[in-house]
C-alpha cells in the first residue's frame, strides 16, 4: 500500500514510514534503557519516541485521507513541549540546590 497525495503527486510506500518510525522508537527506547547517568539524554530519548509516534499519526492520516492524525500529532507536540519545559525547569532547580544532575545521586526527589 502506498501513501499518495494527489495534490503534490508524492508516492511513497507506507512500509518506509512505519519502518522509520519503528527505528526511531527503538533508538529512543534504547536511550532510556542504557542511559543511567544523564537525565538530559533520557529526556531527549523520550522526545525521539514521541517523534516516532507523531510520524505514525501523520502517515496514517495521509493514508486514510483524514486530518485527525495530523491534529492529534499537534496535541502530542504540545504535550512534548510542555514536558520538556517542565522537565528542564525541574532540572535547573535541582542543579541549583544540589550542584549536579547525576541520576544516581538523585535521592532528594524520593518520597
Amino acid at each position: 500500500m502506498e501513501i499518495s497525495n494527489s495534490k503534490y503527486k508524492i508516492m511513497m510506500p507506507i512500509k518506509k514510514f512505519i519502518s522509520l518510525s519503528i527505528i526511531l522508537f527503538v533508538i529512543g527506547l534504547l536511550g532510556i534503557v542504557f542511559n543511567r547517568k544523564s537525565i538530559i539524554a533520557t529526556l531527549m530519548a523520550i522526545e525521539i519516541m514521541l517523534l516516532a509516534v507523531n510520524l505514525n499519526f501523520i502517515a496514517a492520516s495521509i493514508l486514510l485521507d483524514s486530518m485527525y492524525g495530523q491534529i492529534f500529532s499537534l496535541f502530542v507536540i504540545t504535550v512534548a513541549a510542555a514536558e520538556s519545559a517542565i522537565g528542564l525547569s525541574i532540572l535547573v532547580a535541582y542543579a541549583r540546590t544540589r550542584g549536579n544532575i547525576n541520576i544516581d545521586e538523585m535521592c532528594l526527589l524520593k518520597a
